[in-house]
């Protein structure tokens, strides 16, 4: 059984996983990450404190941030339901995965939320993110017996809520990262795309070579 990390992983870099899979250490999170994720548990206070939220680790201008969650309550009636969750930090185990949900949403059919600590695209979510969003699904209506038809990705440094419907595309590409998953017993091969490799910590043990923008540039 996966955990939703890995899925996650398997759908932005296969190689990675398997390195990750390697290393003996122990995933500690940054205090950053930590900090930026504790924002989504006190939009309420934010919102009403100028001086809190002028200390808060944002990565947008105070006003972009209320304008954003000013949106985000008008348009989700399930509001409520993320600034009150009914648990939150809550272990999943579900068929193929299992993992931790930051928020378990008492909505009229169950839902939950994941926190990311970096920026949202300027529509949807991330794929390796949606795969990690339907896992986390999965595991919720495996565990309930019942469907799972949303969920909510926050992305609370910059203020952006997006509601994820959990389709047929998105189920596909996470039983595709399970099977990734499955079938690593040895390195893949490399992705194509090098700038994920950029700030990967495994960019040394699979002997890719990464260069800065000014090399690239000729200087």
């Amino acid at each position: 059984m996966h955990g939703f990390r890995a899925v996650e992983t398997a759908a932005y870099c296969p190689r990675k996983l398997y390195y990750r899979r390697q290393s003996p250490e122990e995933i500690t999170i940054p205090d950053e990450v930590e900090q930026r994720r504790e924002l989504a548990f006190n939009y309420e206070t934010l919102l009403a404190d100028e001086e809190t939220l002028a200390t808060a680790a944002l990565e947008v201008t105070p006003t972009q941030f209320r304008s954003r969650l000013g949106c985000a309550k008008a348009k989700f009636p399930e509001w409520e339901h993320l600034i009150n969750p009914a648990d939150r930090d809550t272990y999943l185990r579900g068929r193929d995965c299992h993992g931790i949900v930051h928020k378990l949403l008492d909505t009229d059919e169950p839902s939950l939320s994941l926190v990311f600590a970096g920026e949202p695209p300027e529509t949807g979510v991330w794929k390796p993110q949606s795969v990690r969003l339907i896992a986390a699904a999965k595991a919720l209506s495996w565990e309930l017996n019942q469907e799972v038809s949303f969920v909510f990705a926050e992305y609370p440094a910059h203020g952006v809520i997006r509601r994820v419907p959990v389709d047929s595309r998105r189920t596909a590409d996470y039983r595709d990262a399970v099977r990734t998953a499955d079938s690593i017993d040895g390195p893949p091969a490399r992705v194509t795309n090098r700038s994920k490799c950029q700030n990967c910590e495994f960019a040394g043990q699979c002997g890719v070579k990464t260069r800065s923008v000014r090399s690239l540039l000729g200087d």
